[in-house]
C-alpha cells in the first residue's frame, strides 16, 4: 500500500549552483511512504508521517543555505561552531564567500543540488525515523506561477528566529497594478531585474573589495544566533536603505515604481515564497 502527503510543506533556502552563483528558492515537499498494512489499517498514521517531515525539512533545510559537499568548485572551513564556504561560479571565475553559524548551512551530499540530489538526501536523513517495513520517497516540487517571478536570497540581522540568517531565500510571485489595472510589463521588469538577487541592506556593507578586476560587496552583521559575514560580486547585488522584510521590498517596489511612474497609483503585492507577503501602495 502507498501512502501520500502532497504538498506537505515548503521549504524556504538559498543554495550554490556553478553557473547561478546563489540562488533562492521556494520548494513544496511531497511525501509517499510505501509498506504493509499494521493493526489499524494503516501504512503509518499522517500525523506521524507530516510531524516527523515537516520537524526535519523545518530544522535541516528551510532557512539555510545549502551547499554540495562533493563539488569540486567548493571549499568549506571548519572552526569550532562556525562554517566558512567559498564557492567559485560562472565562466567569469567568480566567488562567493560566506561565514556563519554551523546551523544555517545544510551539507549536502551532493556533487551537484537539484531537486533530486536534494531529496535523496533528505531520504537519506529522514528514513532513520521510519520503521525499517516502510520505504519512504520524497520528491521537490515548485508552485505554478502564472505570471512573473523571482529568485532572491537575504538575511534579517533583527529577527529573532531563522530569517536572521544571511543567506536564505525565496522564490517569489509579484503582482502590480498601476491605477488599478494589473501591469503586466511592470511586474516582469521587476522579474528581471531580481532574477537570482541578493538584497542587501546597506548599513551592513562593512568592505567593498576588488578581485581580478571583479567588485564585490562584503556585507556583515551580529545577530541572535551569532555573527554571519557574506561576499558576493556587486551584479548580484540589490542595495536598499532599510532591512530586507517582505514589508519593506513590497514598499520599496512601489515607491521606486511610482517615481518611474510619477502620474500612475502603484498597488504593489509582493510574495515571500508562496502564500504569504505584503502589499503596499504609493
Amino acid at each position: 500500500m502507498l501512502l501520500f502527503v502532497d504538498n506537505l510543506t515548503n521549504v524556504d533556502f538559498s543554495f550554490l549552483d556553478p553557473l547561478r552563483g546563489l540562488l533562492g528558492e521556494t520548494w513544496l515537499a511531497n511525501v509517499r511512504l510505501l509498506g504493509e498494512l499494521d493493526e489499524q489499517g494503516m501504512v503509518c498514521d499522517f500525523g506521524t508521517v507530516k510531524k516527523i517531515t515537516r520537524k526535519w525539512l523545518d530544522d535541516e533545510l528551510d532557512h539555510r543555505l545549502a551547499v554540495p559537499v562533493r563539488s569540486p568548485n567548493i571549499r568549506i572551513v571548519e572552526e569550532n561552531d562556525y562554517l566558512t564556504i567559498e564557492w567559485k561560479f560562472g565562466a567569469k571565475g567568480e566567488f562567493i564567500s560566506t561565514r556563519s553559524p554551523r546551523d544555517a548551512i545544510a551539507l549536502v551530499d551532493a556533487e551537484e543540488l537539484t531537486p533530486e540530489t536534494i531529496a535523496t538526501w533528505c531520504i537519506t536523513q529522514l528514513k532513520q525515523h521510519f520503521p525499517v517495513s516502510v520505504r519512504l520517497e520524497l520528491d521537490f516540487s515548485i508552485e505554478n506561477i502564472e505570471g512573473a517571478y523571482y529568485h532572491y536570497s537575504h538575511g534579517l540581522k533583527k529577527h529573532l528566529g531563522n530569517c536572521q540568517r544571511i543567506a536564505h531565500g525565496h522564490r517569489s510571485r509579484i503582482d502590480i497594478w498601476a491605477n488599478g489595472k494589473k501591469s503586466p510589463l511592470l511586474e516582469q521588469h521587476w522579474a528581471d531585474a531580481w532574477e537570482d538577487i541578493y538584497i542587501g541592506t546597506r548599513e551592513d556593507i562593512v568592505g567593498r573589495p576588488q578581485f581580478d578586476d571583479i567588485d564585490y560587496y562584503r556585507f556583515a552583521y551580529d545577530a541572535q544566533q551569532g555573527p554571519f559575514e557574506i561576499t558576493l560580486p556587486q551584479r548580484c547585488c540589490y542595495l536598499i536603505d532599510t532591512d530586507s522584510t517582505v514589508e519593506f521590498i513590497a514598499w520599496h517596489i512601489a515607491h521606486k515604481t511610482r517615481q518611474a511612474n510619477p502620474e500612475t497609483f502603484i498597488r504593489v503585492k509582493a510574495y515571500e515564497g508562496i502564500g504569504k507577503g505584503a502589499i503596499a501602495e504609493a
